[in-house]
């Protein structure tokens, strides 16, 4: 009965920080470029207390074995990295990739981070930032007297300028991809960094060698499903439910022996 409480509680852990992972889900529902977590789970080491195939007799085998689990745990989470919903807006900074990939941004400390947000602005020197002055890289400058600001599928950013109607190239945005981008590691403000288990990136031109394509005037939704969310939310509810009611079972049962011996 003892084992039992502390089985149990594994399971109240496990549920409460997979609920967590679901407000997390759900907080982040109207981020842009947002990508949901999932939690995985794994059951705890087991007490073996009879074998299986050891010998009854001497001719003779256990066709199955005593083993008691201790219970379980979340061993991690997984970021799901499915296309967002693509959005149109009126903005000519916004920008979108439809596809596989992710625009380079340059940190203070001079290292480069990962972003599926393409909601970028510029700063008092014309630079092409994140909405925390963080600049894209390769970094592009936009001239003071733009009049218009254009951005290819292939990344090509091109302008016309005051008084002139000839159009300039003023740079090319490159995109990251990563053999394994679930194992990114999330910095926050929509930021991934490359660790050793996503592999070092592979950058290159939008729209070749597997690389999405770049859309202007677009922004990716987050792929947060709200429904799918709540039915899971649902199930951990009932989960943490039967955990706490094995608590219950087990108290009671503790409570007659105190009661009756």
């Amino acid at each position: 009965m003892i084992s039992a409480l502390w089985v149990a509680k594994t399971g109240l852990s496990a549920q409460d920080l997979n609920l967590t992972t679901i407000a997390n889900n759900l907080a982040n529902v109207s981020t842009t470029g947002f990508k949901r977590d999932r939690a995985e789970f794994q059951d705890l080491l087991y007490q073996v207390r009879r074998q299986p195939g050891a010998q009854s007799t001497q001719d003779n085998e256990l066709p199955s074995g005593l083993q008691l689990g201790t219970g379980v745990r979340i061993v991690g989470t997984q970021k799901d990295f499915t296309e967002g919903s693509l959005e149109t807006t009126d903005q000519p900074l916004d920008m979108a990739i439809n596809g596989d990939g992710f625009f380079q941004i340059t940190m203070p400390d001079g290292t480069i981070s990962y972003t599926r947000d393409g909601t970028f602005h510029l700063n008092s020197d014309g630079q092409i930032v994140t909405a925390n002055g963080m600049p894209l890289e390769p970094a592009i400058v936009v001239p003071d007297d733009t009049q218009t600001f254009t951005v290819g599928e292939d990344g090509t950013v091109s302008v016309t300028t005051t008084g002139s109607s000839a159009v300039t190239t003023i740079g090319n945005i490159e995109v990251a991809k990563f053999i394994n981008p679930a194992g990114l590691q999330p910095l926050g403000n929509n930021l991934f960094a490359e660790t050793a288990a996503s592999g070092a990136p592979q950058t290159g031109t939008p729209g070749l060698n597997g690389l999405g394509t770049v859309l202007q005037n677009t922004l990716e939704t987050s792929n947060v499903n709200t429904v799918e969310e709540l039915v899971d939310m649902i199930t951990t509810q009932r989960a943490y439910e039967m955990n706490s009611k094995v608590i219950s079972a087990a108290d009671s049962m503790l409570s007659f022996i105190n009661q009756n011996l």
